[in-house]
């Protein structure tokens, strides 16, 4: 089963730029979106964003991204509306100012998560580790827990599937509509994924220790990483976009 953060292949210069300036470019549209204030500002993040993922013919899994992360939006929205009324009130407890600041949370939960989730779809995961140690000076260790952590997500999700799917044939009704009878047939499945990650774990844990992972050091990978000057060129716009979100907040 395929993630949102898996590698998607292609030729744009965010495929070809280097691990870690897209890491810091991401980080810099989370600050720009963090230090908005207004919903244009917001707004502009995300337009931002998702014309970067559009350039960088990554548009589906971006779209997916912002649907996905739209419902967790809306269900903030919601709260936010009914737990800070504000304003003139529209109906029962909606008011004009709860419902805009839901709105503006709503549309920051999405601007803050989407870049980093799109630009981790833009790189390998093992090129993000070499990337860390050689460029950023990671401890190796370190880089290894971030890109154990990439790797084991989309691992974990599809285990989860499998053991769903087994439950299914066995006549569980996963399928059932009612949210609440779907959460209480799943929150059984949780020890045997626990069972099953622990396995993963002590197994990924014997192989690197097989392999010298105490050894590795930044000139341990094949593939160097140097900082080109569109590198520096995309850490430059992530800094403009941030100074242009301070200064009209």
């Amino acid at each position: 089963m395929g993630s949102v953060i898996d590698y998607t292949e292609g030729t744009s210069f965010l495929h070809k730029a280097n691990p870690v300036a897209k890491l810091v470019f991401a980080l810099e549209l989370f600050v720009a979106a963090f230090a908005a204030q207004g919903t244009i500002e917001v707004l502009a993040v995300l337009a931002l964003t998702i014309l970067v993922g559009v350039i960088s013919q990554n548009a589906q899994k971006t779209f997916k991204l912002v649907f996905g992360f739209a419902v967790l939006g809306l269900i903030l929205c919601v709260v936010q509306t009914l737990v800070a009324p504000a304003g003139q009130t529209l109906f029962l407890f909606i008011t004009v100012g709860g419902l805009e600041r839901g709105f503006n949370v709503a549309l920051k939960t999405i601007a803050l998560a989407l870049p980093l989730l799109s630009m981790l779809s833009l790189m390998r995961v093992e090129d993000l580790m070499n990337a860390l140690v050689e460029v950023a000076h990671v401890p190796y260790p370190y880089a290894f827990t971030i890109a154990t952590v990439l790797r084991f997500v989309p691992v974990f999700a599809s285990e989860m599937n499998h053991i769903m799917e087994a439950q299914m044939a066995r006549g569980v009704e996963f399928d059932t509509k009612n949210p609440l009878k779907k959460l209480q047939l799943t929150m059984p499945l949780i020890v045997p994924l626990l069972v099953s990650s622990v396995k993963k774990a002590d197994a990924s844990a014997l192989a690197a220790e097989q392999r010298g992972f105490y050894l590795r050091n930044a000139s341990s990978a094949f593939k160097r990483y140097p900082l080109a000057p569109s590198d520096f060129a995309l850490m430059i716009l992530g800094v403009a976009v941030i100074v242009v979100i301070l200064v009209f907040a």
